[in-house]
């Protein structure tokens, strides 16, 4: 299942030349996975036991302001046994590709402050929303 969110491209994004900062496409990325991680574990787990590992982007097209809006998507591409991998994508309010990205998810013991397995919950909710490849 694949999860959409529109952001609004803010002024604050932009450099100079009316750009959409290359870092700026790590936050738009981040807002929708951290939405789809919270609607995919419902009751199942706590987003906050997720920490980020791993994120590459590969830009494909500048934004510039006057994309107005670009609509994320986010894709679990994979589970393993501490870590899921997601497929990001940013494509403007039309549809054109702007960037694609890979993420690694990987739960974390609050405690201990290190990796620790998916819980039994936690899986299965992710299982629920993996789509076939």
């Amino acid at each position: 299942m694949t999860h959409e969110k529109r952001v609004e491209i803010r002024w604050s994004d932009v450099d100079a030349y009316l750009h959409v900062n290359n870092a700026v496409y790590a936050t738009y990325l981040e807002e929708c996975r951290d939405e789809w991680v919270d609607a995919t574990l419902g009751d199942a787990g706590d987003s906050w036991d997720f920490v980020l590992a791993r994120v590459a982007i590969d830009f494909r097209r500048e934004l510039r302001l006057e994309d107005e809006e670009v609509v994320v998507s986010c894709t679990l591409a994979r589970i393993g046994n501490s870590s899921i991998a997601l497929r990001e994508q940013i494509r403007t309010r039309e549809g054109e590709l702007s960037a694609e990205s890979e993420a690694v998810l990987v739960a974390r013991d609050r405690e201990r402050g290190r990796s620790r397995l998916l819980t039994d919950d936690e899986r299965a909710a992710f299982e629920r929303v993996l789509e076939p490849t």
